[in-house]
């Protein structure tokens, strides 16, 4: 059997039919797909709609509605006569991407110095405090990771910032976790997220957003450096809608 035609299962909760179940299934299948190391594995990443519809407790149309939505947003790429899979960038992509992510940040982190209270800063520590090797604990740091940046969004006090990057999250949550696997990054990580966090105590915009914004760009690099495994995934999509047709 072809691994790569494999369904994948998703940790996943039955619904709770209290508002549309259309919304609830595509949040709960999203948030699913998020907490996914969707870069981790080279076969693709196939969805069963049956499978989604018996873990989560409702009929077959919702969870339908449902996955057309997040290919409309796309998060999924339905292949005729192939099935539904989990999109994934290519090099090219991920890279505009993480600079996308590293001019809002950097904004976040100039109007966190002006909005963001005290507290909000001291627990912005706690967080870039990680008390564990990043390196031999990278699942766990890749999570304080993420927690870490998105908490400088929300920092900014910007709805509009928040929605924006929600949007970009699920990729970036995957890339960092990949990117912290490679090369040197998990050991500058943390070192880099204190020097941010000084620059947020001091209440130094200027300061503050440059380090957001060259933390993220090293992401950039590194990606660059060492992310050519990611254009393999492309590859085997192609291969797949070539063989569908």
């Amino acid at each position: 059997m072809d691994n790569s035609s494999a369904f994948q299962l998703l940790d996943i909760k039955p619904l709770q039919a209290n508002v549309s179940l259309r919304k609830l299934a595509c949040d709960a299948i999203k948030q699913a797909i998020t907490n996914m190391d969707i870069y981790g594995q080279q076969e693709e990443i196939r969805l069963d709609e049956r499978q989604l519809s018996r873990d989560l407790g409702v009929s077959r149309t919702p969870i339908r509605e449902a996955l057309s939505l997040l290919e409309h947003e796309g998060f999924l790429r339905s292949i005729p006569r192939g099935g539904i899979f989990i999109v994934r960038k290519n090099k090219r992509e991920l890279i505009e991407m993480v600079s996308i992510w590293s001019a809002i940040e950097s904004m976040a982190a100039r109007l966190a110095c002006e909005k963001a209270s005290d507290d909000e800063i001291a627990k912005l520590r706690e967080i870039a405090s990680f008390e564990k090797s990043p390196v031999q604990h990278v699942d766990e740091y890749a999570q304080s990771n993420m927690a870490f940046h998105r908490a400088i969004i929300a920092m900014s006090k910007c709805n509009l910032m928040v929605e924006i990057t929600e949007n970009l999250f699920i990729h970036m949550r995957a890339i960092r976790l990949a990117a912290l696997r490679r090369g040197d990054r998990a050991e500058h990580s943390m070192a880099e997220h204190l020097g941010i966090v000084a620059a947020l105590e001091a209440r130094d915009p200027e300061l503050s957003a440059q380090r957001v914004r060259d933390h993220t760009l090293g992401l950039a690099a590194h990606i660059e450096k060492y992310g050519d495994f990611l254009d393999q995934f492309e590859t085997k999509t192609d291969a797949r809608r070539t063989r569908s047709r």
